[in-house]
């Protein structure tokens, strides 16, 4: 009889200091609910993506495949109860009717209003489920591991990159060692650990130091032998006890022998620790510089507003100060701001409009008020803002940026999206009628992943430290429940203080 195989995907990478709220909606689109059934297997198969490699190394092996959910968010705020309890129980009722092997396809940086520690309490039920059960999982880069996840799978897989587009290699990767445990080949063992660094997210490119250093390590760890070695960068805005730095290695049967990779990762990481922190220039600085550039497209990173990392996405500052200082032939992705967009469909293409364009969702978390700003243009387009990825991060999967308006105010033509969505795939502007490649100016409310579909047109990439709960300066966030002393909230932090064991 072939193995009964139990594949889900639930991922949610959480910004505690987020104001937008994370229903289970989010996991699936404004459109199209959150996929269960067969309808996983239709959406996800041939992707790039983690639950791809998971069913494809399940269909090479002539497995049974029940997939009973695949819901994955927008970075935003805590995942709502009932949002996290659905997924769960989704996942859990499926490996209660009878499975043989579980794979995941998780994030690793969930919090939800009821744990704050999303895959390890999931993980941590289904293993009081089916104790003997063999479950692989997939993970961000980004995630922020705990004992919970460790203790309760049986092999597990990061990312290499940063942006991800190796999704699906990640995914496949941890397929490929289960399959080789379940046919007795291998006996897979895990070590991890932490060093107290909440390293900032513009420091883990893989392109970048000091990442790409150690994902070169963590590679090397694996040509010699061990069967996976991962450097998870953590996300540093989940405020709880966990997040940050951490290292997970995986050995066939040798505990010794993953302990040491191990432990050579964390003390490479620790030595490095300046280095995980990212320092911001003024932005009218910043912008005056890259008004010198004559050769474009000239990248803007409005990376504090990033919603792939929790941001509003509505945020002006960046875009006041390139109007401010007379920037020409600009484009940019894209605004987050229903109301404009149904304000400039009422108006329609062709017509002259003025609206208070963004500043509508209020910051509490760092202190911050809704700021919108006036601006007039020309409507030039309206679409379903529908377009399929043809990058390797999440190839073949549709984005649905919502109805999306583009205005055009003769000196930035500005994408106005009705759904969070990140821009990594030159389709953004493509699907408006935009061509990227023909711009002086791009501004891209982006960190890291923009490199996925932009770095190879891009002639300069500029950092811009502009307004946003996804901001890399520390001081405009309040840390209550992060283990404490950490680097570099804490300069003079060991390397290896006595942490308390958290409460449950």
């Amino acid at each position: 009889m072939p193995l009964r195989a139990v594949i889900a995907m639930m991922e949610h990478e959480t910004n505690t200091f987020s104001p937008v709220p994370t229903p289970l909606s989010r996991f699936g689109s404004p459109d199209v609910p959150v996929p269960t059934g067969q309808e996983v297997y239709r959406q996800f198969k041939g992707t790039g993506t983690g639950i791809g490699g998971f069913l494809d190394v399940a269909d090479a092996e002539g497995m049974e495949i029940i997939t009973p959910i695949a819901g994955n968010a927008a970075p935003s705020g805590k995942v709502d109860a009932q949002a996290y309890a659905t997924m769960c129980d989704a996942i859990c009722d499926a490996i209660a009717a009878g499975c043989d092997v579980c794979f995941l396809d998780l994030h690793g940086a969930m919090v939800a209003e009821t744990t704050d520690d999303g895959e390890g309490s999931l993980l941590k039920r289904i293993r009081q489920l089916a104790p003997d059960l063999p479950i692989a999982v997939s993970f961000d880069l980004h995630a922020n591991m705990t004992q919970d996840i460790v203790d309760n799978c049986t092999v597990l897989v990061g990312y290499k990159t940063y942006p991800h587009i190796d999704m699906y290699e990640a995914g496949e990767h941890a397929g490929r060692i289960m399959v080789r445990a379940l046919k007795g080949e291998i006996r897979p063992v895990m070590a991890w650990g932490q060093r107290p660094i909440l390293a900032q997210t513009l420091r883990m490119g893989h392109d970048d130091h000091p990442m790409g250093p150690m994902i070169g390590m963590a590679r090397r760890e694996e040509a010699n032998g061990l069967l996976a070695a991962n450097v998870f960068g953590g996300f540093p805005l989940a405020d709880f006890h966990d997040a940050g730095l951490s290292i997970v290695t995986v050995a066939d049967g040798d505990m010794a022998s993953a302990e040491a990779a191990c432990e050579r990762m964390l003390s490479e990481a620790w030595r490095q620790k300046d280095e995980w922190v990212f320092t911001s220039e003024p932005l009218n600085e910043t912008i005056a510089n890259a008004k010198q550039l004559t050769e474009g497209p000239v990248i803007l990173l409005d990376h504090a507003d990033n919603s792939a990392s929790g941001g509003t996405q509505d945020t002006m500052a960046v875009l006041k100060e390139v109007i401010d200082q007379g920037l020409e032939d600009v484009a940019m992705f894209g605004i987050f701001d229903p109301a404009a967009v149904t304000q400039m469909e009422a108006a329609g293409v062709g017509r002259d409009v003025t609206i208070d364009l963004g500043g509508k969702i209020d910051m509490p978390e760092i202190g911050m008020t809704r700021e919108p700003l006036r601006v007039s243009g020309k409507v030039r387009a309206i679409t379903d803002g529908d377009f399929v990825i043809t990058v390797p991060m999440g190839r073949g999967t549709k984005t649905s940026m919502g109805k999306t308006a583009v205005l055009d105010t003769g000196q930035v033509q500005i994408v106005i999206c009705s759904n969070h969505t990140e821009p990594y795939d030159l389709g953004c502007f493509r699907s408006v009628g935009i061509e990227p490649t023909a711009k002086r100016y791009l501004i891209l409310k982006s960190r890291i992943h923009y490199r996925a579909g932009f770095r190879d047109i891009a002639r300069h990439e500029i950092p811009c430290n502009g307004v946003g709960v996804t901001s890399s300066d520390n001081s405009l966030f309040t840390f209550k429940n992060i283990r404490r002393p950490i680097y570099p909230l804490d300069p003079e932090c060991p390397e290896r203080p006595n942490y308390e064991i958290p409460p449950v």
